[in-house]
């Protein structure tokens, strides 16, 4: 095994559980922080954690090689006042209480990962946002993102190095974005959402979980990172590659008037699909991080080509 102990707060989610996949093969310990009690699954222990007050569980954390925080209530949701002071302290107190338990201990994680968001720059159709010239946006979606990472660099761990790794929108056959955009495809709604303009920064769910690893090799960088593939796509276009991958000829646009009523019934928010987020993953690239997927064409017909 190349690591001892990785430590996945918050890693019964999505991102998670591709995160547990990748590295059980790779640790002599994989545990997760959970509010749910699991039983052991072969070298994947999960501890129970309500994120909010210390317990047995903080000595795990000691001689970690990586801790990666993916606290967060899903923001899939209509922002109403409850709602957004749950959206905040589900990311805000898990972290500001594992700084507290870092910062005291002998044998701290060598690297703590907090994934935070690429939402927190700004609607950009002009240029892409990178780390060191992007434009942070404005609204309820980055105020917590603001947040989010003020909490997480203002704790004190001297002996852990900090990413704040912001990550684009994940794809995978399995859960997130991509069998819901693909739902749409197979009901021929494939179109494009608003006018279609807007831009999708994404990852591929392998590559999400292969940067933590080359982060955790790269003992010089700290501080904020865009996770996301170098080139991202326009709506309109990741709409049409999905139906030329899929073999669906025609897919009806959605307006955005159309997509605002649709959004009050399912009860989330159109900033999720209208919003262009169009992320640079500078500091990857000048570091030398070699993409599995570049290319969103690439990552789609890796994604089809996986049974479920």
């Amino acid at each position: 095994m190349k690591y001892n102990k990785i430590i996945l707060a918050g890693g019964n989610g999505y991102l998670g559980r591709v995160l547990t996949q990748y590295y059980r093969e790779l640790a002599t310990e994989v545990i997760i922080l959970s509010r749910t009690q699991k039983v052991a699954d072969e070298n994947v222990k999960t501890l129970v954690w309500n994120g909010i007050e210390e317990g047995e569980w903080a000595d795990a954390l000691e001689g970690a090689d990586l801790l990666i925080n993916l606290c967060g209530k899903n923001v899939n949701c209509r922002y109403t006042e409850k709602s957004k002071k749950e959206i905040i302290s589900s990311r805000q107190q898990p972290t500001e209480l594992l700084g507290l338990v870092i910062g005291k201990m002998k044998a701290a994680p060598k690297l703590w990962i907090n994934v935070t968001s690429a939402t927190i720059y700004r609607h950009a159709e002009d240029r892409p946002q990178d780390e060191e010239t992007g434009d942070i946006g404005y609204g309820f979606s980055i105020d917590v993102c603001r947040v989010w990472e003020r909490s997480f660099f203002e704790t004190v761990t001297p002996k852990t190095r900090k990413i704040a790794l912001r990550m684009a929108i994940v794809l995978g056959r399995n859960d997130g974005a991509f069998p819901r955009l693909l739902n749409l495809v197979k009901l021929g709604l494939g179109g494009h959402q608003g006018d279609g303009q807007q831009y999708v920064s994404w990852i591929h769910e392998q590559d999400a979980a292969k940067c933590t690893e080359w982060l955790l090799q790269q003992e010089e960088l700290s501080g904020v990172i865009n996770c996301a593939a170098p080139e991202a796509i326009s709506n309109t276009d990741l709409m049409k590659l999905l139906r030329r991958s899929y073999g669906i000829p025609f897919g009806l646009p959605a307006p955005a008037w159309l997509l605002e009523i649709g959004a009050k019934f399912i009860g989330t928010e159109t900033e999720l699909i209208l919003k262009s987020r169009w992320v640079k993953p500078k500091r990857l690239l000048d570091g030398g991080y070699p993409f599995l997927f570049s290319k969103a064409e690439h990552a789609v017909k890796d994604i089809l080509s996986i049974r479920i």
